[in-house]
C-alpha cells in the first residue's frame, strides 16, 4: 500500500507583505501529479490546511479544489486533520459533502466518521472517536489510522474524558492511543497514527519551531513523547516543524515531512518535501522523501557593496530575499531604488553601518542653544558618522513644515 503524507500547507500565508497563494496553486499542482505519479493509494494531510481560523477565500477554494483532486473521483481516500493554524469547526463543517467525493476531514478530536461505501471507491469498515479503518478495493489487508488533529491541553483532556484534570498530556495521550490500538491495530492490516503535535524523542534535541508558527511547546510542559505511541503503529505522520525529519524514538518511523514551501527566513535554504510511504501488515514501512521543486526558494544573503548585491540579485530573480547591506555610510534613496528595481522577491533589507574606527565611547556635548536643524545635524552625525545630504534635509525641514501647519 502507497501512502502519501504531507503537512503544514498554510494556504493564504503570507511572508511579510507578499503573497504566495500563486506559488501556492503550483505546489498544490505538483503534489497531486506526485500523487499520481506514484500511484498513491492514499493521502494523508497532518494538519495546518490553513494559516489562520478565517482563511481568505481563494485560500478556501484552493484547499477544496486540491483535495477533490486528489481523491481521483473518489477512489483515494484523503484524509485531513486540523492543525493549530487550523479553526476545528471550520474543518469539520463540509464533512457530510466531503465524505462523498473521498475527503474524510478530522477537526475536533472527538469526530467520528461514520461507516460508509464510496461507489467504485474504498469503504470505511470500521470506526469510533479518532479511529477509522479503511478497506481499499485493490488488497485484501485493511488501513487503521488513528486521527488526533491539534487541541490545546484542556480541550484534549475534555475530548479524551480525563478523570483527572492534572493527568499528564502524555500519558492521557497514551493511554488513548494505546487502546485504540490494542482493540483494532492487529498484524492483519496496516496501522498509522497521524498527528498535529509537538513531539520529541524522549532525552532528544530540543526541535525549534519555525519563526512565526504559534508555538504548541512552551517550555517543556507541552512535549508529547514519541514512547507514547503504540507498539503497533508503523508509521506516526506528523505535521507542525516545517522541516523534513525523522524524529525517532519509536520502532517505527515518527516522521515531519515538512512544509511543502519555506514560509519564514529560519527556512531559508531547506529542500521542502513530502513523503511516500510503503507499507504491509506486519513488515517495516518503507518511506521516501520527495523534494518540492515548485515555489520560490528564500535565501538570506549579506553584502558589502550595492554592486554585489544587484549582480547577484539579477542573477537569481527567481526567489524571496532577506537582503543584508554593510556599508560605511548611511544608504541614499537612490541606492535602494537600485536594488529594488533589480528584483521583485526583496523582502527585507537590513542596512548595517560599519564603524571602522575604535574611539573611545564619549558622550558629545550638545548645543541646545541651535535651531531644530542644527541638533538634526548633529544627531545625524553622531549616529551615523557622517552629515545628512541635501536631500534628508530637505526631507526633515518639510515634516517639520508640515507638523507646524497642522499645530
Amino acid at each position: 500500500m502507497r501512502i502519501l503524507h504531507t503537512a503544514d500547507w498554510h494556504l493564504g500565508k503570507k511572508l511579510d507583505h507578499f503573497s504566495r497563494l500563486e506559488e501556492q496553486r503550483m505546489v498544490m499542482d505538483e503534489i497531486c501529479n506526485i500523487a499520481n505519479d506514484q500511484n498513491a493509494d492514499l493521502i494523508i494531510v497532518a494538519g495546518d490546511l490553513f494559516d489562520t481560523f478565517n482563511p481568505p477565500v481563494e485560500a478556501v477554494d484552493l484547499l477544496y479544489k486540491t483535495l477533490k483532486k486528489l481523491t481521483n473521483n473518489g477512489k483515494r481516500p484523503v484524509i485531513a486533520i486540523a492543525g493549530n493554524h487550523d479553526s476545528p469547526d471550520r474543518i469539520d463543517a463540509p464533512n457530510p459533502l466531503a465524505r462523498e467525493c473521498g475527503i474524510l476531514f478530522v477537526g475536533n478530536p472527538d469526530v467520528t466518521i461514520p461507516k460508509m461505501t464510496i461507489d467504485e471507491g474504498f469503504e470505511i469498515t470500521q470506526s469510533e472517536n479518532g479511529f477509522l479503518e479503511i478497506k481499499l478495493p485493490q488488497y485484501i489487508f485493511p488501513i487503521r489510522i488513528i486521527t488526533t488533529p491539534y487541541a490545546n491541553e484542556m480541550r484534549l483532556k475534555t475530548y479524551l474524558g480525563a478523570d483527572n484534570k492534572e493527568q499528564q498530556l502524555n500519558q492521557l495521550l497514551q493511554t488513548s492511543w494505546a487502546k485504540l490500538a490494542d482493540k483494532y491495530c492487529d498484524t492483519k492490516g496496516v496501522n498509522i497514527l497521524t498527528t498535529h503535535l509537538y513531539m520529541l524523542k524522549r532525552g532528544g534535541e530540543i526541535l525549534e519551531e519555525p519563526d512565526g508558527e504559534k508555538p504548541l511547546r512552551i517550555g517543556n510542559a507541552d512535549i508529547i513523547y514519541t514512547d507514547c505511541i503504540p507498539q503497533q503503529i508503523q508509521y506516526t505522520a506528523l505535521g507542525h516543524l516545517h522541516r523534513y525529519q525523522n524524529v525517532g524514538g519509536h520502532c517505527s518511523p515518527v516522521v515531519y515531512s515538512s512544509s511543502p514551501i519555506s514560509y519564514s527566513f529560519s527556512e531559508a535554504d531547506q529542500q521542502k518535501k513530502v513523503v511516500l510511504i510503503e507499507a504491509q501488515p506486519i513488515e517495516e514501512v518503507k518511506y521516501t522523501p520527495i523534494s518540492i521543486v515548485s515555489g520560490r526558494p528564500l535565501h538570506r544573503k549579506r553584502f558589502d557593496t550595492i554592486d554585489l548585491a544587484i549582480e547577484w540579485l539579477l542573477a537569481n530573480p527567481y526567489c524571496l530575499v532577506e537582503l543584508t547591506l554593510v556599508s560605511d555610510t548611511f544608504f541614499a534613496n537612490q541606492h535602494l531604488k537600485r536594488i529594488h528595481e533589480s528584483h521583485d522577491g526583496i523582502i527585507f533589507i537590513i542596512p548595517i553601518i560599519r564603524n571602522e574606527t575604535n574611539q573611545e565611547l564619549k558622550m558629545p556635548k550638545v548645543n541646545l542653544d541651535q535651531n531644530i536643524q542644527g541638533l538634526f545635524a548633529d544627531y545625524f552625525q553622531s549616529k551615523y558618522k557622517q552629515q545628512p545630504n541635501e536631500e534628508l534635509k530637505d526631507l526633515f525641514n518639510e515634516i517639520i513644515g508640515s507638523q507646524a501647519k497642522n499645530e
